[in-house]
């Protein structure tokens, strides 16, 4: 069986500016996703399909494509602007892409099993991979879907405060994500939702979704499904607005198409969100390189 690892990166990292995917963070020169994938192979993932954008293919391709491939399958998924339902057209004055759904959407024919979703630029540790794999192996209905939620206490950055996912369950399902700017205030984590609603102090092992996301191929047909009606709704902010997984997901929910599980990781996320968050992420990598989790040339 395909297990895939699906990683979206068509962002355009604007708050640190540049490629930030093929920063190098490790002692050899790797990148943070040298060491996404290298935990998802410990893990029993056997394929990656990169979501990029087609300017960004050579580069991807000549650094983490090529030493990759040699062990694990590699395919390349191209996040277009212009790539529309039928009836509909990008305005010329759009500059960004349209957001996570279109970019998993751009993956679709790539992908008939179950797979995983990840960020580019971050760092999910190994054990999210094992919750996540373990997650997959399993015989689960057509539509139950999972996160990996992550104690915020392990999230979060000493530069600044975070947007973050809290979630709500019930019986171990996921209820509600409440999208949040998070940060320390005084001795307190206090989350302020984004959509305004009043701000609420979170315990240091809440959950919360660091948008690794685990499906199958129902997903997409819902995403493509439910595409001409977000264009619809946001046709007054069409230049910025967003076709996003959470959004998606919760929609799926509502309307009873699926059901998500929440799954829990001792790990420790990391991340670049400003350009000073880069040299946590270095010392990190060290510790776990000294602590012998991972080798100091990645890929011998």
């Amino acid at each position: 069986m395909e297990k895939t690892l699906l990683i979206m990166a068509a962002g355009m990292g604007s708050r640190f500016g540049g490629l930030k995917q093929i920063e190098p963070v490790g002692p050899s020169g790797e990148f943070i996703i040298d060491y996404s994938i290298y935990d998802a192979v410990k893990a029993g993932f056997n394929k990656v399909v990169f979501v990029i954008k087609k300017e960004n293919f050579d580069i991807f391709k000549e650094t983490v494509g090529n030493r990759v491939s040699r062990h694990i399958k590699v395919e390349y998924a191209f996040q277009d602007m212009d790539d529309l339902p039928a009836g509909f057209s990008r305005p010329v004055d759009r500059e960004k892409p349209w957001g996570t759904s279109h970019a998993i959407l751009s993956a679709k024919n790539l992908i008939s099993g179950p797979f995983a979703i990840i960020n580019a630029d971050d760092f999910y540790g190994r054990d999210a991979y094992y919750v996540m794999s373990d997650f997959l192996d399993k015989d689960f209905s057509t539509n139950t879907y999972c996160v990996v939620g992550y104690k915020i206490k392990n999230t979060l950055s000493n530069n600044g405060s975070v947007k973050r996912g809290v979630c709500h369950e019930k019986n171990g399902f996921l209820t509600e994500l409440i999208e949040s700017k998070v940060e320390m205030v005084g001795n307190d984590i206090v989350a302020s939702p984004l959509n305004g609603a009043p701000s609420f102090n979170i315990t240091p092992d809440t959950l919360v979704s660091m948008n690794m996301l685990g499906f199958n191929a129902s997903i997409f047909n819902y995403i493509e499904d439910n595409f001409p009606k977000f264009l619809l709704d946001n046709k007054d902010n069409i230049l910025k607005c967003e076709y996003l997984i959470p959004d998606t997901v919760f929609d799926a929910m509502k309307n009873g198409f699926a059901s998500v599980k929440l799954l829990s990781t001792t790990a420790k996320w990391q991340g670049i969100t400003y350009r000073e968050d880069k040299q946590l992420v270095v010392d990190e990598i060290k510790k776990l390189v000294d602590d012998g989790v991972y080798p100091e040339k990645l890929w011998n």
